[in-house]
């Protein structure tokens, strides 16, 4: 694994760290590959082998945003190279967004710009009081356009509209109000536990049904009214006569585990 990258293995939990702590995790051309790379790898990992991930960033902030040296490369690219590299981000972001399995981003210091893209792509985003965000391109003569799919998802409209054309940071409370955020802990060590009371929860459900319940949210994106209605139904009856699903409606009725949770 690359050095800007750090992946470890709790069993069927992967721990995704970015580690370059000396720029705050900014965003260079290798952290990009390197996150892609390890989150197509982790898609293609069986239910059983992966339950969950957590996405977290080494030293004193989550993620800066682009790296100014990266950004001083970009001076001269023409609109060609400028495409393909925000293609890459945007690839980047799609495959941690399409991750079959939960996403938890623990969230320390600051999150900026493309930071803030990381929180908006995962499913669960915690973080401590002490927490910055910011879409701040904008004070770059730069705009959020190319994580802008992730994020008014996330937080809505109305609350781009504000952040988006002033590049104003704002704290974890307000991250919080708009969506931002699932959860604000109180220290480092009241985040860190409640992350693995999230993992407890997530290792207690049927491994295809949390799948399954994360892709059913993604995937009624931009269909008609009629389809939207019709997909969950679908999905509902395909999983209640899965294997998975007759085994947990079985353990239930039966007052036992399901398999499992048997370990």
């Amino acid at each position: 694994m690359s050095e800007v990258l750090r992946v470890e293995r709790d069993d069927a939990i992967a721990r995704v760290t970015l580690n370059r702590p000396g720029v705050r995790n900014a965003f260079n051309a290798e952290l990009i590959a390197s996150l892609l790379s390890t989150f197509e790898a982790l898609a293609a990992e069986p239910p059983a082998a992966l339950r969950a991930v957590v996405l977290a960033g080494e030293g004193k902030a989550f993620c800066a945003g682009a790296d100014i040296e990266w950004q001083r490369a970009s001076i001269g690219l023409s609109m060609e190279e400028n495409e393909a590299d925000a293609g890459r981000l945007q690839e980047m972001l799609v495959a941690i967004d399409e991750c079959p399995v939960p996403v938890i981003a623990a969230v320390h210091g600051a999150a900026l710009g493309g930071g803030m893209a990381l929180c908006c792509v995962a499913d669960i985003t915690v973080a401590t009081p002490d927490a910055t965000f910011g879409f701040t391109e904008v004070k770059l003569g730069l705009m959020p356009a190319v994580i802008s799919p992730f994020v008014l998802p996330r937080i809505g409209e109305s609350a781009a509209r504000a952040l988006f054309v002033t590049g104003e940071r704002f704290g974890a409370e307000r991250a919080l109000r708009i969506g931002l955020l699932s959860e604000v802990l109180p220290d480092q060590a009241a985040l860190d536990a409640r992350v693995e009371a999230l993992l407890g929860e997530i290792l207690s459900a049927g491994p295809e049904a949390t799948r399954n319940a994360k892709a059913v949210i993604r995937d009624q994106r931009g269909l008609s009214r009629s389809d939207a209605l019709r997909l969950p139904v679908e999905r509902a009856a395909r999983q209640r006569i899965s294997a998975e699903g007759q085994e947990g409606l079985k353990a239930f009725l039966d007052k036992r585990r399901p398999t499992w949770r048997e370990e």
